[in-house]
């Protein structure tokens, strides 16, 4: 602050206790606030463009996609990336990524898929990408385990020279009786194990909730290998307030650990779209702050 600055500062400032209160917040800058996004999908809007625009109107910051950039000629993909742009919203994260982390004996496959799904999330300026583990096998689950540790690191590498973060999303069975990670709780075993930076969880707390419940307790125990967060409620997968899960303690424990990535609504909405991103974003955004002054 110059000395031109200060002055100013003194003369806004009528009371004594008002100026060092704003002397501490400039000295003392508060904690980076979250941004927010939506998977699109979850809308039921068939035009992208509405979509960035309902994301947009409800204060959001990011859109997670899962098939819409797949059928994007390269004239669309341009112009949605230009709408996106005059919007301030962008792609967070990147799922539909064709292979599987935990499958042994085909990691030259995975890796090349993981090589150019990274390219495709360059090209939508995008910093982030969405595995999945693949079925469960009728074999030991250790080897399915020591597959995902390799195949990750693997694509560790890949997605670091593309400055590209991995986050891997573990399914309940109701969704997917098939498949190989079903809980956070083998998901942060298996990023502990990889231990790469850019190896994280995605912690959906809607699939935690109806396989295993215990949220809170999974999250501060692993909070630095969460790389992103899903909200939705259980059952029906709506809005948090909806069903059984205490999304307020949830948004208030985030905020007392410090999570800074994004927060992702992936519901259907029961109202208005925008109305209902809105609430959920205001919601989230005053329980972290009452966990950050916790």
């Amino acid at each position: 602050m110059n000395r031109r600055n200060f002055a100013q500062l003194i003369a806004a400032t009528a009371l004594e206790g008002t100026f060092f209160r704003a002397v501490a917040q400039v000295a003392k800058p508060s904690a980076p606030a979250n941004r927010f996004s939506c998977e699109i999908a979850m809308l039921k809007v068939d035009s992208y463009e509405r979509c960035i625009e309902i994301v947009a109107e409800a204060g959001y910051q990011g859109v997670e996609l899962i098939s819409f950039f797949q059928k994007w000629t390269p004239e669309e993909q341009r112009r949605m990336m230009a709408k996106m742009r005059s919007s301030g919203v962008m792609i967070d994260m990147l799922s539909g990524l064709q292979a599987s982390f935990a499958i042994p004996d085909q990691t030259e496959e995975f890796v090349s898929r993981v090589t150019a799904h990274c390219h495709v999330a360059n090209g939508l300026e995008c910093p982030q990408i969405n595995i999945k583990s693949g079925k469960r096998l009728d074999i030991d689950p250790k080897l399915q385990f020591a597959a995902a540790v390799d195949n990750l690191k693997r694509a560790s590498d890949v997605a670091e020279k593309n400055g590209i973060n991995i986050v891997i999303e573990p399914i309940d069975l109701l969704e997917n009786p098939t498949i190989f990670l079903t809980s956070v709780k083998e998901g942060f075993e298996i990023v502990r194990a990889v231990n790469r930076p850019n190896v994280k969880v995605l912690y959906d707390f809607y699939h935690e909730q109806r396989g295993a419940g215990n949220l809170i307790e999974k999250l501060e125990a692993n909070i630095q290998w969460v790389g992103l967060v899903h909200i939705a409620d259980v059952p029906g997968r709506n809005e948090a307030g909806t069903g059984e899960i205490n999304y307020t303690n949830i948004y208030r424990s985030l905020g007392r650990l410090h999570y800074s990535g994004f927060i992702a609504m992936e519901y259907a909405p029961t109202t208005d779209p925008v109305a209902s991103l809105r609430k959920s974003r205001i919601e989230a955004q005053q329980g972290i702050a009452e966990g950050r002054r916790s």
